[in-house]
């Protein structure tokens, strides 16, 4: 397959080699139904027997088995070491929304680095999965509906300023920076919640069981089309 960038009208579901259950892909693809491998995560795809619509990465993690299984058209090496296989994955993929299971667990520097990724890649609508958290990038302002005692969570990967309501502890053109002011544990005290921040670079991160909250507020295709 050549590097041409897949544009699709339903969600995409970025598997990687990382920690994944069956129920965690599967929770994926129910939201997100085009299956795109990355690298060694098109192992555990084949494993299940799904159906992938492409698989990219530098491929030193793909098996002799996986790559025997796989149609070749649908191949897409993508060599360059100075960028992850999750980085160079987004760039090939346009999508309303994108589910990207099995990023987490495992190697902790992997994890680190696709948080990074989400703010290289901020006009992408990626929210990463982990076990018990969902993790997205606050691109835009968002207004998400939750219940109070909920946990919401705001770490900076950046020097940015932040505005929300609804939330214990106030945050209002509050400065946040890595080195800095952090937001982790915060609550939801009363709905809705409203988040925005000025700059890039600010992730928030929620239970994964407001994954469809996220999914309702990142999505970038027809509304009428989100699951």
């Amino acid at each position: 397959m050549s590097c041409q960038v897949l544009r699709l009208d339903e969600g995409v579901t970025l598997l990687g080699g990382g920690q994944a259950s069956p129920k965690d892909i599967a929770e994926s693809l129910r939201v997100a139904p085009n299956l795109f491998g990355v690298d060694g995560g098109a192992n555990r795809a084949v494993a299940l027997g799904l159906d992938i619509i492409g698989v990219s990465g530098d491929f030193d993690s793909i098996s002799d088995a996986t790559r025997a299984e796989l149609d070749p058209s649908i191949l897409i090496e993508t060599p360059d070491q100075n960028r992850t296989d999750f980085d160079k994955a987004l760039d090939l993929v346009d999508a309303p929304v994108i589910l990207c299971t099995g990023f987490t667990g495992k190697r902790m520097d992997h994890q680190l680095a696709c948080y990074c990724v989400l703010v290289r890649q901020a006009g992408k609508p990626a929210i990463l999965l982990g076990e018990e958290d969902i993790c997205f990038h606050l691109s835009q302002k968002v207004t998400l509906d939750l219940p109070a005692g909920t946990r919401l969570s705001l770490f900076p990967m950046a020097r940015v300023i932040a505005n929300c309501t609804g939330l214990r502890w106030p945050v209002e053109n509050l400065e946040f920076a890595p080195w800095g002011q952090i937001g982790t544990s915060n609550e939801v005290t009363d709905g809705p919640v409203t988040l925005s921040a000025k700059g890039e670079g600010l992730l928030v991160i929620l239970p994964r069981a407001y994954l469809q909250q996220a999914v309702r507020v990142l999505w970038q295709g027809d509304p009428a089309r989100c699951p």
